[in-house]
């Protein structure tokens, strides 16, 4: 019985790994902006106007993360 075994290396170029690092912090600016916008919009509101959405002023931050990140 023969048994093969191969491996190959798997390496990524320095310049592939640049641009993964800023495709990575193009995404994360992106979310922090949108979590940004979010909590603005949400903290426009009046505590009347939160509370018919179910809402509160402690869920805020939560709810923009969840919104920025999905």
């Amino acid at each position: 019985m023969a048994y093969v075994n191969t491996t190959s290396a798997t390496t990524t170029s320095f310049f592939a790994r640049i641009g993964t690092a800023f495709d990575a912090l193009a995404t994360r600016y992106k979310q922090h902006r949108l979590y940004r916008e979010t909590l603005d919009g949400l903290s426009a509101l009046s505590n009347r106007e939160l509370n018919d959405l179910g809402l509160n002023r402690y869920d805020l931050r939560r709810i923009s993360w969840e919104a920025a990140t999905r």
